[in-house]
């Protein structure tokens, strides 16, 4: 059952500690990730070996699968499966393929034209998530923009299963892909892997995907230390419902447990704007969660949960924009007089039968997305992601004529003489 809370009884301070989540007060997390990313800088592959048999129980012979096998794991699944599989990319392809776009040219003063160009970033890191669930709509959703924005070199890291494989639907996006080659590393040491590179597993320029809260402290920590960058913080999954009257309870209880069935440290929290509904979906969890298989970790999830007491959909949303959530979902017939006090958040979903599972697999938006509060300032995962945006300009004798003496006169006056004379010496 979600613990529940009146958002008039709580005090701004009460409401700040209310919204944080995924804290590591203690450092313990920290701590053991920098001991694996030290332990994989220095020993490279052998560690990766040594960490796969530590945290997933398996016996390497290899580190990486090659396109053989993924063909045979492919061939393991019904043609249905693939079917699904395919409908998702093609949609995910569509959505994406119209985020690559070309800039125009700006002469913003005669005879000087500035503009920009689209790059792809070279060599890419893709982290597919294995742990209880193995996410082959992740792959989907971070190979297609990587495919469509050109990157030349696409790195696939995910834990291997207890064969010391993937299974057969990863294996099928890979080949969806054009994705030859998959590395069997997980967690943290993946990170450092693509960061720093081994033997076996090439040094990217960027690493991207969601993972638990110790592969998202790898991410930020190899930022602050190396020459890669990360995509977003993007941790343990969670969803804010925002419910009224016209809400269905059975619906609003199935988008909660959707996201709690991610994960123990997942969160999925209902605000609602009567406590009818609060207890109308507390009995539908309930009653949905006996026939859940993976109930224990729902569970575990929605104990991290909670349910909040507001006035109105208005001071719903107020609350909303505190947390910032990465899945936003607006359960009441007035979703198209309130979307505009939108403010943070990373993914919205509007009306009662927008689920955001339709996101997370097949409707075309990309489900990677910024969690623990990070929609504040960071966006989901796009083909912008994947490139780099270059400025070009050039000047003619007219457009030197038009700009010269500005630039001299404002080079003089930061006391930067030689950069007055790059003009001076011109004219």
């Amino acid at each position: 059952m979600l613990k529940s809370y009146s958002l008039k009884d709580l005090t701004e301070s009460e409401i700040d500690q209310l919204v944080a989540r995924n804290t590591d007060d203690t450092n313990a997390i920290q701590d053991t990730v920098l001991q694996i990313i030290d332990q994989v800088r220095d020993q490279g592959d052998r560690a990766l070996i040594e960490l796969a048999r530590k945290f997933d129980c398996v016996e390497l012979s290899e580190l990486f699968l090659g396109k053989d096998e993924i063909a045979d794991l492919a061939s393991t699944i019904t043609r249905d499966q693939q079917r699904a599989l395919e409908i998702a990319f093609q949609n995910i392809h569509k959505f994406h393929s119209t985020q690559l776009r070309k800039e125009r040219t700006v002469e913003t003063m005669p005879g000087v034209k500035c503009w920009r160009e689209v790059r792809p970033i070279e060599k890419v890191g893709l982290y597919i998530p294995g742990g209880s669930a193995v996410l082959p709509s992740t792959l989907l959703m971070l190979g297609v923009p990587a495919r469509i924005a050109g990157c030349k070199e696409i790195i696939v890291c995910s834990p291997p299963q207890k064969s010391g494989k993937i299974n057969g639907f990863v294996a099928y996006c890979l080949q969806l892909l054009k994705i030859e080659k998959i590395y069997l590393v997980g967690g943290s040491q993946a990170i450092a892997a693509m960061a720093f590179g081994t033997n076996t597993i090439p040094k990217v320029d960027k690493i991207f995907g969601p993972g638990n809260q110790f592969v998202t402290k790898a991410k930020s920590i190899i930022q602050s230390i190396s020459s890669v960058s990360i995509d977003m913080p993007a941790g343990p999954s969670e969803v804010l419902v925002i419910a009224d009257e016209s809400a269905t309870p059975s619906f609003v209880a199935a988008d909660l447990l959707a996201q709690a069935e991610h994960g123990p440290d997942s969160q999925a929290v209902l605000v609602a704007s009567s406590e009818k509904i609060i207890l109308q979906v507390n009995q539908e969890v309930e009653r949905q969660l006996e026939i859940l298989p993976r109930a224990e970790i729902a569970r575990m999830a929605i104990a991290n949960s909670y349910a909040v007491l507001v006035s109105d959909l208005k001071e719903g949303l107020q609350f909303s924009n505190k947390y910032a959530p990465e899945h936003l979902i607006l359960e009441t017939d007035e979703w198209q007089s309130i979307t505009h006090l939108i403010v943070n958040a990373g993914s919205v979903f509007l009306g009662h039968l927008t689920p955001e599972s339709a996101g997370d697999y097949a409707s075309g938006t990309n489900h990677t997305l910024p969690t623990s509060g990070y929609a504040r300032s960071y966006s989901g995962v796009s083909v912008d992601s994947f490139v780099k945006k270059i400025t070009f300009q050039h000047i003619n004798k007219q457009g030197l004529e038009q700009l010269g003496s500005t630039v001299e006169t404002l080079a003089e006056l930061e006391g930067l003489h030689a950069h007055k004379n790059a003009i001076s010496i011109r004219k």
